[in-house]
């Protein structure tokens, strides 16, 4: 699922990656707190900021409830910024469930953190224009969301 850039190379104008340590809760935000941070030093707009930040966010932290670990990496390409997300955690049973709405399978210590309202992939998926996810279970679970900056 490589993005390509104008030229049709695939290679990005930047790429930056991200460790995301499961069960991590005090840390959970850090790392789409970080990315904002470079989007708005390279100077993209608030709306696709606004978006790509929900995106991290939202992604990471299901790295942080489900997953042992996993890495966050954001490509910025000519035409759109790419997110991906890896990690080694149970995987997803059922993709087309999970991205239902209020689906959760948040145990109660997330839900006692404020977690687990079963919205994390629908905001991912409204706030992308596009999303796939791959999910091995047992395995883990792959997702990459683009946002189109033109």
């Amino acid at each position: 699922m490589p993005a390509c850039d104008a030229e049709g190379t695939g290679k990005p104008l930047l790429r930056q990656g991200y460790a995301v340590q499961g069960g991590d809760f005090l840390a959970g935000g850090t790392v789409s707190t970080r990315i904002k941070d470079l989007l708005k030093e390279i100077g993209l707009s608030p709306a696709l900021i606004r978006r790509a930040a929900i995106c991290c966010y939202e992604a990471e932290m299901n790295v942080v409830m489900y997953a042992r670990q996993g890495t966050m990496t954001v490509e910025i390409h000519p035409r759109e910024l790419v997110i991906r997300v890896e990690d080694e955690g149970p995987g997803i049973p059922d993709v087309e469930l999970a991205m239902q709405e209020g689906y959760s399978t948040a145990t109660d210590f997330m839900r006692s953190r404020g977690f687990g309202a079963g919205m994390g992939l629908p905001n991912i998926r409204r706030n992308a224009d596009l999303l796939e996810i791959e999910s091995v279970v047992g395995r883990g679970t792959s997702l990459r969301a683009v946002i189109r900056l033109v």
